[in-house]
């Protein structure tokens, strides 16, 4: 049995809960033109080329063989519009310091990357788009000691980031490259309603609801972290992501072991979601299509 801890925080779900360790996996996007995104991956993000196939690339950070990123080129979709669609809000990079993303920011800054940039109390974040109108945050956390809880609230907020102090903690090191120990951190979604996707990821699926009084969004984890999946309502009306467009593929959720698996997938079921079994692995679509993998670590 996968161990789960008491909450200092936050709302459980009310039956099937996922195990402490689980975390995000890889993120699999469709892009226009493999060629231009694998060098805005590898020149703005650093991350750099793990493997090729057909029309398909596989990044991953340097010193670090793990996939996190997937490219899968379809000539001809189109780009997400400044709306955005139901769908992909960002997809998030969690690099293992601060002094990293101090790093990151001054290479921005070297190489004239335009980039938003945000200190949300529990991490500081820089947000990009790619060359598909897909949205990026790379972003560094905050101690879990440091981070401040309202009620059984953890609390999060958008506020002006500190740059030149972000930038100072790199005592002058240059940027070589998303470093090892970056990981997926998080996805953030676009929904059409928060009531239905929190029926889904936390009653569902069995995520933790972590923040829920941040306007037109609800935050979700799993083990106490701030949050393994953000949603929101920013763009309730704007079209869902089609086959003809840029866009998430799928996202993975990495689960300790089969049993979890299972366990989830019986929640899921029980819920009336239709799954796909894919060796151990099982996908799953959430109301407006998005994909999720959930695939064990062992």
């Amino acid at each position: 049995m996968t161990a789960t801890t008491p909450m200092p925080y936050g709302i459980a779900p009310p039956g099937y809960r996922l195990p402490d360790a689980t975390h995000i996996g890889r993120v699999r996007l469709q892009v226009a033109d493999l060629e231009r995104s694998i060098a805005y991956y590898e020149t703005v993000i650093g991350f750099r080329v793990l493997g090729r196939a057909d029309r398909v690339a596989k990044l991953g950070a340097h010193g670090d063989d793990r996939v996190l990123l997937e490219l899968h080129e379809k000539k001809g979709v189109l780009s997400v519009p400044r709306r955005g669609r139901i769908g992909l809000y960002h997809f998030a990079i969690l690099l293992p310091n601060r002094e990293a993303l101090g790093r990151f920011v001054a290479h921005l800054g070297e190489i004239g990357a335009y980039a938003g940039m945000s200190d949300h109390f529990v991490s500081e974040a820089v947000y990009l788009t790619d060359p598909d109108g897909l949205g990026i945050e790379v972003y560094a956390d905050r101690p879990r000691s440091a981070w401040r809880v309202e009620g059984r609230e953890l609390a999060m907020t958008t506020v002006p980031l500190d740059v030149p102090n972000l930038v100072a903690s790199a005592n002058g090191e240059r940027w070589a490259g998303a470093p090892a120990g970056t990981v997926i951190g998080h996805v953030h979604l676009y929904l059409r309603d928060l009531d239905e996707g929190e029926a889904f990821y936390h009653g569902a699926l069995g995520l933790d609801k972590v923040v829920w009084s941040y306007p037109g969004a609800l935050f979700l984890s799993a083990g106490g972290y701030h949050h393994h999946l953000g949603t929101n309502t920013w763009a309730a009306g704007a079209p869902l992501s089609t086959d003809d467009d840029a866009r998430l593929l799928e996202w993975e959720f990495v689960l300790p072991d089969t049993e979890s698996i299972a366990r989830a997938a019986e929640s899921l079921e029980a819920a009336g979601h239709l799954m796909n079994r894919d060796g151990r692995d099982i996908t799953v679509r959430d109301p407006w299509g998005t994909q999720l993998r959930l695939t064990p670590s062992v």
